[in-house]
């Protein structure tokens, strides 16, 4: 399962073990930026039964000959707001829930963290915010770290780096932060998002492993989990493309 980095916890954690339980599959999980992913996959780093993107927009770099033919359909079933978490033993803690952030982020000695905007969708999501916003609030600073490579880190280590305290604060999405238990403020002043896509990949070494694990990401079970984090579900998922093979037509009824 090639999968979002901000699913880490959510796949790991909860829906790999529960898939495993139910199925008797084995879930062997690699995470990353979506975009980062789609590159790996074209260039066949990582083999793969399931491709789960941040952003729809990455599955077009997977379809048609000239990329490959890995995708040819993939079903849009969550999306999640883009939000700032925050480590509750930091010093900045009471200024983050009190100020806004982005005030807060550039006061002295705060340790941001955020991720790549070429390999992820999340850190292009962030650098718009802050972009954005600097414009809006006239904060140069916010333009600044809005390109400070010290800041970028990879998105399946964001989390980890956060807890330890490494971090003060990091753009997170709201679903991966309740799954890592992640106090949060938002992102007040800006509406983005992720949405989350599913599909099997062409050229899957176990398509039926790939499909009963997409049975199960978008069947009762996993729903009941997406609910629990807090994901914005779409009901039923929206399929683009064409392909989708007939055991999945349950969990896909928009076919």
């Amino acid at each position: 399962m090639l999968y979002a980095g901000s699913l880490v916890d959510l796949m790991e954690k909860q829906i790999g073990p529960a898939f495993k339980s139910a199925t008797g599959y084995t879930f062997t999980g690699f995470s990353a930026g979506s975009t980062a992913l789609a590159t790996q996959i074209k260039g066949k780093v990582h083999p793969g039964d399931v491709f789960i993107s941040a952003s729809p927009a990455v599955n077009d770099s997977l379809e048609g000959a000239s990329n490959g033919n890995w995708v040819s359909w993939y079903a849009t079933y969550a999306s999640s707001p883009l939000v700032i978490g925050y480590n509750p033993n930091s010093k900045f803690a009471a200024d983050l829930k009190s100020k806004p952030w982005y005030q807060v982020i550039t006061e002295s000695g705060f340790k941001l963290g955020t991720t790549d905007p070429a390999t992820d969708p999340k850190g292009k999501l962030a650098a718009q915010a802050l972009t954005a916003t600097a414009t809006s609030q006239s904060l140069p600073a916010l333009k600044a770290l809005s390109t400070d490579k010290s800041a970028v880190f990879p998105e399946e280590t964001l989390v980890g780096r956060l807890q330890s305290g490494q971090l003060d604060a990091g753009f997170f999405y709201s679903s991966e932060a309740v799954a890592a238990k992640i106090p949060t403020v938002p992102v007040t002043g800006q509406d983005l998002k992720a949405t989350y896509t599913v599909t099997v990949l062409n050229q899957a070494p176990d398509e039926a492993g790939a499909e009963a694990f997409v049975q199960y990401l978008l069947g009762t079970d996993g729903i009941n989990v997406l609910k629990q984090d807090g994901f914005d579900l779409v009901t039923p998922p929206t399929v683009t493309g064409s392909g989708v093979p007939t055991s999945l037509s349950s969990v896909l009824s928009s076919q």
